[in-house]
């Protein structure tokens, strides 16, 4: 056999042997045995680099040379699905449907909890990987997918398309989160929240070989192409899955409401037992014809909606209840519970946010109580099961003194927390009010994090903001888990922290109630830190967006004989107290309210937000009555969504944005109160989908 030879095969052998193992679920050799045959391969490819294959199983394990990802347009857009929420909604849905279309069949499926991905397949092998990015373009990250195991990169059977391209989500299962999250922790490293984060986070790694480590899986769930084997959904699937890829086989064909609720209600709860995560049910009109005759809406093909879950519960036991001080004062209280596996991950605390809420919901330590996740990230009680509640339990009591400093607590009128007043000697207080001007969006000082503020304070290197700046590289080399190379970066970065503009200094001065758009309005009205200082209240209700809860918070802070020493020696520290004078680049947004929700393919919400100013525009926090534009990404808010809906306020995308403001994008109809967006006349592809 010759060496070439030798490599095809071997190439064959573990491709299918890949398959067996990452979508059969069914192994056919050891671990030992395959490992010995890759290695085989490897040092085979080594001595004869002229038989490279970018295809080729050992491009699993992953590179560690650093990547960077390129932008690539969508050969077919793939667009975002419209959400309903119960089945009320959803029969609307199916109303519509079979107005228009006669004996309707559906292909109901398990909506994945991961983040989205198009893999672009040539003559059975394959050419691209590219993550949804905003419907029109996403970044290639083909060397990345390469590494999962469930992904072909050589199709198997027959009858494949020449060039097509399918879809489906890049997962993280369960164990692979767990194991992870226990590998970061013990590292030091901030867990993530939940397996989508993980999944999205680690398809964007620079490092192929660091992907390969992580456990991703990939479920395919639509084909796109102008030449598909069939004109439906349905059989499409099938036949993909005869070409090595891993489609669910949870998936089922539906012929009545009926049949669609009882899957719907089958998978609410027997997705509690799926090794990976999901939120809700996808249903699909199944074929090409029925959906060419439904078309599409401006986002969303009107042939698929997706049902969400109601977020998940579970029972557990309430053990204690601990109050937690933030930087202003402001105690949280805390669930802590008996360990409980919700939506995924473990759950042993929630937050209860104030008294008010114990009271409601009559918490009692011991108590066995329901707890779910919001928007399955952030765990809360909901409910206490009073049936089961111990005899002998007796009412919680609200602290009344400060855990951290012993000051008498205090609620100040109109507000649901209680709060320390001792500001200046509480030491929660003290470090978060640090922690907070040194965060990336305030004066963006690098290499300081929380534990390394810990130390500073407790090793009486700072005890205020001012004293960041009194700081020596020697002082802080010393600490633990720094060093020379850590403290010279440390005093860079605070070095260049003295050039960020006014108002980013007046949001890290942590004024109770001053957040960034505030700050941002703030320096716009005032022109300088030493005119803040100075107004008087009425002056500073002349401000845009500046109520007379905001206006007492600006006063109080500035009354403050300490806070004044404090600014006086960041003005000596050289930061910045009078604002940029900058031009304006249009007044295209003059007059107009924004408000910016979810996350977009070719700017940060920042920068959009710098775009609305320096066009005119003004930055919303919510939807209102006067806001002219919701400008909409991928995963926007649903109750912003709702509210705009409700209000009939025009959404946009990025790139309608883009073209607002005079970009080359597509034309943005002007503003109505009552317009809705018209479906595009676009014939759809075979296969086109989301």
């Amino acid at each position: 056999m010759d060496i070439r030879q030798e490599i095809e095969e071997l190439r064959s052998l573990l491709n299918r042997y890949n398959h067996l193992y990452y979508v059969e679920n069914s192994p056919e050799v050891s671990d030992f045995e395959f490992d010995t045959l890759l290695r085989r391969l490897q040092d085979l490819e080594a001595e004869h680099p002229e038989y490279y294959d970018a295809n080729s199983p050992t491009m699993r394990v992953g590179s560690d040379l650093t990547s960077e990802f390129q932008t690539v347009r969508h050969a077919f857009p793939m667009l975002s699905l419209s959400n309903t929420y119960s089945q009320e909604e959803l029969g609307e849905w199916i109303d519509r449907v079979e107005r228009e279309v006669e004996h309707a069949e559906y292909v109901c499926e398990l909506k994945f909890d991961g983040t989205a991905i198009s893999l672009t397949y040539e003559n059975g092998r394959l050419l691209r990987a590219v993550t949804r990015g905003d419907g029109e373009q996403g970044d290639d990250v083909t060397a990345n997918v390469r590494t999962i195991g469930s992904v072909p990169l050589v199709l198997s059977g027959e009858g494949y398309p020449d060039y097509f391209e399918i879809r489906g989500e890049i997962l993280m299962p369960y164990a692979s989160f767990e194991r992870l999250n226990a590998e970061r922790e013990a590292n030091d490293e901030q867990p993530f929240a939940n397996p989508r984060n993980a999944a999205a986070g680690t398809l964007k790694q620079q490092q192929s070989q660091v992907v390969a480590k992580r456990g991703l899986d990939c479920t395919l769930y639509q084909l796109a192409g102008k030449t598909l084997p069939y004109d439906n959904h349905w059989q499409n699937l099938q036949a993909a899955r005869s070409w090595g890829f891993k489609i669910s086989d949870k998936a089922r064909i539906c012929h009545s409401r009926e049949e669609i609720f009882d899957f719907i209600n089958y998978w609410d709860s027997e997705r509690k037992t799926l090794p990976f995560p999901t939120d809700g049910i996808v249903i699909k009109v199944n074929d090409d014809a029925s959906r060419r005759t439904l078309g599409f809406t401006a986002k969303s093909p009107r042939w698929a909606v997706a049902y969400k879950f109601k977020a998940e519960q579970a029972l557990t036991r309430l053990l204690k209840v601990t109050y937690q001080v933030g930087r202003t004062g402001a105690i949280t209280p805390v669930a802590n519970l008996e360990s409980v596996l919700l939506a995924g991950t473990v759950v042993k605390r929630a937050t209860l946010h104030n008294a008010d809420q114990i009271e409601a919901l009559d918490l009692r330590e011991g108590d066995m109580v329901y707890v779910e996740k919001g928007g399955e990230i952030i765990p809360k009680i909901v409910e206490v099961e009073l049936s089961q509640r111990p005899a002998d339990s007796t009412p919680l009591q609200y602290i009344t003194h400060c855990p951290e400093c012993g000051a008498e607590l205090v609620r100040y009128e109109g507000e649901a927390k209680h709060y320390c007043p001792n500001a200046s000697h509480c030491r929660p207080q003290i470090i978060g009010r640090i922690i907070h001007f040194i965060r990336r969006k305030a004066m963006n000082i690098e290499g300081l994090g929380e534990e390394t503020i810990e130390l500073l304070f407790d090793n009486s290197l700072v005890s205020n903001i001012a004293d960041l700046y009194d700081l020596k590289a020697h002082q802080i080399a010393v600490l633990p888990r720094l060093g020379d190379k850590s403290a010279e970066n440390i005093m860079q970065s605070i070095a260049a922290s003295r050039s960020v503009p006014l108002h980013r200094v007046i949001f890290a001065l942590g004024i109770r109630f001053v957040g960034e758009t505030t700050a941002k309005y703030l320096a716009s009205h005032f022109k300088s830190l030493d005119a803040l200082m100075t107004a008087s209240r009425e002056e500073l209700l002349q401000t845009e967006e500046v109520g007379e809860k905001i206006a007492d918070a600006i006063a109080e802070y500035f009354a403050d004989e300490q806070n004044i020493a404090i600014i006086e020696r960041l003005r000596y520290a050289g930061l910045q107290f009078v604002a940029e004078q900058r031009e304006q680049a249009s007044d295209m947004l003059a007059g107009m309210n924004i408000v910016i929700s979810g996350s977009f393919a070719d700017h940060s919400r920042d920068e959009l937000k710098a775009l609305i100013e320096a066009h005119g525009g003004k930055n919303q926090s919510a939807v209102a009555s006067n806001t002219t534009y919701l400008l909409a990404g991928e995963k926007i808010g649903p109750a912003k969504l709702q509210k705009a809906t409700k209000l009939g306020v025009k959404i946009i995308s990025e790139q309608e944005f883009i073209s607002l403001i005079g970009g080359e994008h597509t034309t943005l109809p002007q503003p109505t109160a009552t317009e809705k967006p018209e479906p595009k006349d676009t014939t759809p592809v075979q296969g086109s989908l989301f």
